[in-house]
């Protein structure tokens, strides 16, 4: 019986610690890390998105950041397929994938795989985008529970592009998303998978610590960093990147929709209902190893080596 190549998928909710805890594995065992974010792959966007800093990325350097202008939208299918050649270089040099980021459906997408459906329509998301502008998300996000429940049910009404996107499948091929993906069964990852999950036991402590990094943000220059991107005259809330949480609320800050204080207050808002969204996709995780961040940071470690033995 041959032996599946290990990947090893470290998730939790925004502000939780995931990069600290990936660092210090690569520092000691035969890891390499492929983020799973979908902002940290575009440049020019570095506080906003808690990117690793230099010194970081010399100890531990990340695949798929920096390298997509803040202009192009990047895909979940697109974001699968990188991930897996870089899976499969990785396993080529005999090392272990660490998959490392927030952003759910990305993992997903390799866990599980993605369902066949139709490639966007550019005249119908138009049509869309339109329409959730003239009528508002809450509309938009009825509009599908109509057509598609079940979808409507696991994307959050504060959840525009996925609402749409969904919106956009039914439009091209007259049937919901959950029945397409029902008819087209997906492919799971053919790895020995390894999942950790690194999150707070206390709600309350991970709402401290995400007001306290949204702070800290500002403090080292968010403002100035979106200020650069609405300088350049080619980007608009239509686009992914600046859709992204936080600088959605500065970018409207500049636009003079709000004042400081409440574009702070809406950051920090935002992000924390963004890391409860993260939490209901976490807890539909099965066979993995939950780590509580209260813990000292050596505790972590010392349960994530633990954890990993069999392929160390």
């Amino acid at each position: 019986m041959i032996k599946k190549p290990a990947a090893v998928f470290i998730m939790g909710p925004t502000a939780s610690g995931k990069t600290d805890l990936a660092i210090e594995l690569v520092k000691h065992y035969p890891f390499e890390i492929i983020s799973v974010d979908s902002a940290l792959v575009y440049k020019e966007m570095d506080i906003g998105t808690a990117k690793p800093t230099p010194e970081e990325l010399e100890m531990a350097p990340h695949r798929l950041i920096d390298f997509l202008d803040p202009s192009q939208a990047y895909s979940t299918a697109r974001f699968r397929t990188d991930a897996l050649t870089a899976m499969a270089d990785i396993h080529s040099r005999d090392k272990i994938p660490l998959l490392v980021g927030g952003t759910m459906l990305y993992h997903r997408s390799l866990l599980y795989g993605l369902s066949e459906l139709p490639k966007a329509d550019e005249s119908v998301r138009s049509q869309i985008e339109a329409e959730a502008k003239l009528k508002g998300a809450d509309f938009m996000h009825q509009k599908l529970k109509a057509v598609d429940p079940l979808a409507a049910n696991k994307i959050h009404p504060n959840d525009p592009q996925r609402v749409q996107r969904a919106l956009e499948v039914y439009q091209i091929s007259g049937k919901s998303m959950t029945q397409l993906q029902k008819e087209n069964q997906a492919e799971a990852l053919d790895c020995e998978v390894y999942k950790i999950i690194v999150a707070p036991e206390s709600r309350e402590l991970l709402r401290e610590r995400i007001a306290a990094r949204f702070n800290n943000m500002i403090n080292e220059g968010f403002i100035e960093e979106v200020e650069k991107l609405f300088a350049r005259g080619d980007l608009d809330l239509s686009m992914p990147s600046i859709r992204a949480v936080g600088y959605r609320q500065v970018w409207e800050y500049l636009e003079g929709k709000t004042d400081k204080k409440q574009m702070i207050e809406r950051g920090i808002t935002i992000t924390r209902q963004f890391a409860k969204r993260q939490m209901t996709w976490l807890r539909r995780e099965e066979d993995a190893l939950w780590i509580a961040t209260e813990d000292e940071d050596s505790k972590i470690f010392e349960q994530a080596v633990h954890y990993l033995a069999p392929i160390l």
